[in-house]
């Protein structure tokens, strides 16, 4: 009878949570989480230049680029051509295109280069520490020498007529809208990218919350689906420098170099941001006691 008296008057409280989530488990002492904040990458690391493994995730980003730009300009192409959208897999095909080419290719690279397959998803994770400056200008020179000949194998099998009569892929900024728009719609989609990788790949939340399992390349290349689906109307979707500018080169149009910048600045802006709200506010990392 004690001891059921005793369950009465503890209820809940009797056993506590074993794994505090949301504010709770934010509130624990740090010592008490299965967790050591790891340092910041140095800027330079020229010890990274003599070792195999460097060369081999930049060749893990150009190939991961290549197959990228394959899939999505070849399923861009496929809808343009087509008489109606009815008659292809439409605006919502090219995302999941997108979207699913993210969520393999994340998948089969993250454990060899950090699968970016995106200058603005490296230079975010630059600004953040997260790989040194020699990493980080290595991977975006090799994802755009992947996305030049992802679109350059296309534009192989498509023959030169027919690629350029159905625009090659390039970004533009879409009849009715600005360039004022173009870049608006460049910053959030990049933005809503580069900030749900920094959470699907955050160490922290993974000791914090391991009861909840997550595979970081779902969340990515949903992400990467949503934005098509949304800024494709705009810009076609850039938020990817790379990808923006293998078609561009490719293609050689005026039209794909008018409003070219837009798909350089508005990434680079949006990852810029992602990062500083990730690190500032999420993490209040400059707010730590040392």
């Amino acid at each position: 009878m004690e001891d059921k008296e005793e369950d009465v008057r503890l209820g809940a409280n009797k056993f506590p949570e074993r794994q505090p989530i949301g504010t709770a488990a934010q509130s624990q002492d740090e010592g008490g989480k299965d967790y050591t904040e790891p340092p910041p990458a140095p800027l330079f690391e020229p010890g990274e230049l003599t070792s195999w493994s460097f060369y081999r995730a930049g060749i893990a980003e150009f190939m991961a680029t290549f197959l990228f730009l394959y899939i999505t300009v070849l399923t861009v192409m496929g809808v343009v051509s087509a008489p109606t959208k009815c008659q292809s897999v439409g605006i919502q095909g090219i995302a999941w295109a997108f979207g699913g080419m993210i969520f393999a290719l994340v998948y089969c690279t993250a454990g060899i280069s950090g699968g970016h397959i995106n200058p603005a998803v490296t230079f975010g994770l630059f600004l953040a520490r997260k790989l040194s400056l020699t990493r980080a200008l290595f991977y975006m020179v090799m994802q755009c020498l992947g996305a030049i000949c992802g679109a350059g194998v296309v534009k192989g099998f498509m023959g030169n007529r027919r690629y350029e009569l159905l625009g090659g892929g390039a970004n533009s900024v879409n009849h009715g809208y600005t360039k004022g728009d173009g870049l608006g719609a460049e910053i959030v989609g990049t933005f809503v990218l580069v900030y749900t990788v920094f959470s699907a790949t955050d160490a922290k939340r993974s000791a914090r919350d391991s009861h909840v399992p997550i595979l970081a390349p779902l969340p990515i290349g949903f992400a990467v689906f949503l934005v098509h689906l949304a800024t494709i109307p705009i810009t076609g979707t850039g938020i990817n420098p790379a990808r923006s500018l293998g078609a561009a080169i490719i293609f050689n149009r005026q039209s794909a170099w008018n409003d070219h910048w837009i798909f350089w600045v508005g990434p680079f802006i949006g990852a810029a941001l992602a990062a500083l709200y990730h690190q500032v506010v999420i993490r209040a990392i400059p707010f730590k006691n040392k």
